[in-house]
């Protein structure tokens, strides 16, 4: 494994590192998500020679039409789904990726925990909360998460390791990371994604332990 110090993802390791010791946190206690959404692998692999294992994508379609290669060449790569999911890809999802952050409804968390307990696998799950309640946007309101959280547990029997947000755009990302952590202390879960490339440094210092970044790592989307 080569590092390549040039590398923007050097640079933002480096932000996340000073983001936690600023507040007293561990910065191992932080994993980077690389969202690779829409690169092609010759945009990944220089990613991956840096040592970075972990990547978000959005679509089950996308991530199979180039990962099962990639992971052929790099060993240790865990998957994020980190886009919405419908319940006829639950099969595809669970079966390729080892973690996914967009758990919504109680169809969504049926179909994964029927797919999951098929297939032996044991997936690590978020639930997606729609903290500014925006009508356009997936995830369940702060008023619906607990019902969902008890169908996981107590009906679903599966584990449910925490909470994710995409706070709306216009408005201030600290008030919703804030809420995000504030409903994951009231459910006792310690898993926290939120927060991108404009706003992981925010996040960190309100908990997160999953923060989403594209951009600063590959560059612009076209």
């Amino acid at each position: 494994m080569t590092t390549s110090l040039s590398h923007p993802l050097e640079a933002v390791r480096t932000r996340i590192d000073a983001a936690a010791r600023e507040v007293g946190r561990d910065p191992t206690t932080v994993t980077l998500v690389a969202v690779s959404k829409t690169f092609e692998p010759p945009d990944i692999v220089p990613v991956l020679e840096a040592g970075q294992r972990v990547f978000g994508e959005n679509r089950s379609q996308e991530a199979k039409s180039k990962w099962p290669a990639l992971r052929e060449r790099f060993a240790g790569v865990e998957l994020h789904l980190i886009g919405p999911l419908q319940s006829n890809k639950a099969r595809e999802a669970v079966a390729l990726f080892d973690c996914i952050h967009t758990i919504d409804r109680p169809k969504i968390a049926r179909a994964v925990a029927e797919e999951m307990n098929r297939q032996q696998r044991q997936l690590k799950l978020f639930i997606e909360v729609n903290t500014g309640e925006e009508a356009q946007k997936a995830g369940v309101t702060p008023a619906e998460l607990p019902a969902l959280v008890a169908l996981c547990r107590d009906e679903l029997k599966i584990e449910i390791a925490g909470l994710m947000c995409i706070p709306p755009h216009e408005e201030e990302p600290a008030v919703h990371f804030a809420l995000l952590a504030k409903l994951a202390r009231e459910q006792g879960l310690n898993a926290l994604s939120m927060g991108m490339s404009a706003d992981f440094e925010t996040a960190i210092q309100f908990g997160a332990t999953h923060v989403r970044v594209g951009s600063a790592i590959f560059g612009a989307r076209g």
